[in-house]
């Protein structure tokens, strides 16, 4: 009997030692998935949605002179800013650091992506205003703007809602986020940038997002 107890406890001493050493395997595999690329981006602030989503479909007026058709955002990634020309600390902040990225993002990702801003606050942007707001930052930069009940539309399937201003009071604001929908060239919504934007790791981690 002392034999067998001995050698029961030899068995579970073995059982033990190899379910640790599976164990530290997995958890070492499991690591160095975290370590991957998607870890770095998600460090970066980039979110990757699990399923890409279809966006409504709405018509637009855009500074370019033309009506947009959201679904027909394609051919291009796209990084869309919900914002309004008025405010003042969240959108010039951002649009300046949206310019800073751009300059440093490789020829060929600043060719593939367009940076647009979506009015939160049609009341006061127009299209006219809106451009001559985003020139200031950048003269590629796209606007859009329209009913407010369509931005709502829009703002909400990206997920990046705002609460829309007391439009009675002389010098409203609006309030809103920072976060950016990442729009890929099919015309879907990619996933998400958060706020506030680290530019240096963005340029870093963008450019192989947009080549796939």
């Amino acid at each position: 009997m002392p034999y067998l107890k001995k050698g029961r406890r030899l068995i579970l001493s073995v059982v033990a030692v190899l379910l640790a050493t599976i164990i530290g395997v997995l958890a070492g595999s499991y690591l160095t998935l975290d370590n991957s690329p998607s870890r770095a981006a998600r460090e970066a602030g980039i979110i990757v949605l699990p399923n890409s989503r279809e966006l409504p479909a709405l018509q637009l007026a855009s500074t370019a002179g033309t009506v947009q058709d959201t679904q027909a955002l394609t051919g291009r990634w796209r990084l869309v800013f919900f914002g309004y020309t008025f405010c003042p600390d969240i959108c010039p902040t951002t649009l300046a650091e949206l310019r800073q990225l751009k300059k440093l993002l490789p020829a060929k990702t600043q060719e593939n992506m367009q940076i647009m801003m979506v009015s939160v606050d049609p009341n006061r942007d127009s299209a006219e205003q809106l451009k001559l707001y985003l020139e200031y930052f950048d003269p590629e930069f796209v606007g859009l703007t329209g009913e407010l009940a369509d931005i709502q539309t829009l703002s909400n399937a990206l997920s990046i809602p705002f609460i829309p201003g007391d439009t009675s009071k002389p010098r409203y604001t609006v309030d809103h986020s920072g976060n950016l929908a990442i729009i890929s060239p099919d015309g879907r919504q990619y996933g998400f940038v958060r706020a506030p934007l680290d530019v240096k790791k963005l340029a870093e981690h963008l450019p192989g997002i947009m080549q796939q």
